[in-house]
């Protein structure tokens, strides 16, 4: 199955008062080029990024945007950290008995230590909360994105298929030409020497023989037209080849069919045949053109 490189893929979520925005643009390449962008607290998570996003996608120049900020439509929770809370306590208590007071710690004295709350500010610098909640968007966005580069691919491989039908038709055309071809060399050849050898019949006839068993090998395109099926039947196997590295077998069966098409040009001598192969080249420029996108 064929796979763009070109797409787009996108998650997102809003949860416990923070905004989650996750995009993927893809775009061609000749390799697999990932670049990441990540708010200041997910730094440490690159590397994750890049691997979840390398293990789906051979080729492509792929972007990766992530973006977390406080969801400024709902009201901000605030929760208490206990742990902070007691820590904050335990150290007021020391205090206390290493100055040898005696009055107690009041909540007003606690009150003064913002941090034993936590809301969604404090949550936006803890990776340790924000990780977990992201990498399933990432996962739900990179699943988008294949999702929306096999849709095109597939675009892709319904305009191919149609291509090379429309190859194979010419190339028949082409094969009933040189048939033609070969008797009208005969004709030219026969009134050629006969020109040369006057009345002499005999010689006429040798050199005719000689002259048609020459230019047949060198007029034949048989052999070419048959390695040209034999690429283009490959080529629409490999349309639904289900293994990857797709892209760099269909460019190089398009290179051999290019070939093909030059010397069967090149052999024929034929006005007409020339300009069925420029149609065929104009064809499989334009496949060329698309490959370019395949992955």
């Amino acid at each position: 199955m064929l796979e763009s490189m070109t797409g787009y893929g996108s998650a997102d979520s809003t949860e416990n008062g923070l905004r989650t925005l996750v995009e993927l643009r893809s775009v061609n390449n000749r390799f697999a080029e990932i670049s990441v962008k990540l708010p200041r607290p997910l730094l440490s998570f690159e590397l994750e990024v890049r691997e979840m996003v390398r293990a789906h996608f051979q080729r492509g120049k792929i972007s990766v945007f992530i973006q977390i900020q406080l969801d400024e439509e709902q009201p901000i929770p605030v929760t208490l950290n206990v742990a902070k809370l007691k820590a904050y306590k335990s150290l007021l208590d020391t205090l206390r008995t290493e100055a040898e007071l005696s009055a107690p710690v009041t909540l007003e004295q606690l009150l003064r230590f913002p941090e034993i709350f936590d809301n969604g500010a404090t949550r936006l610098d803890n990776s340790d909360t924000l990780w977990p909640f992201v990498k399933p968007l990432l996962q739900e966005a990179i699943s988008r994105l294949r999702e929306m580069r096999r849709r095109e691919g597939a675009e892709l491989s319904v305009d191919f298929s149609q291509r090379i039908s429309e190859i194979e038709r010419t190339l028949t055309h082409i094969a009933l030409l040189a048939t033609d071809n070969l008797e009208a060399i005969r004709k030219r050849l026969a009134a050629k020497v006969e020109a040369v050898a006057g009345k002499d019949l005999a010689y006429s006839r040798d050199r005719l023989e000689m002259e048609l068993v020459l230019a047949a090998d060198r007029l034949d395109i048989t052999e070419e037209l048959t390695r040209f099926a034999s690429h283009n039947k490959f080529f629409l196997e490999e349309l639904h080849n289900e293994e990857s590295g797709t892209g760099r077998k269909l460019n190089f069966l398009l290179q051999e069919q290019l070939r093909e098409a030059n010397t069967i040009a090149s052999k024929s001598q034929n006005a007409e045949i020339s300009q069925k192969i420029v149609n065929i080249k104009e064809e499989l420029e334009k496949i060329r053109e698309q490959l370019q996108n395949i992955e």
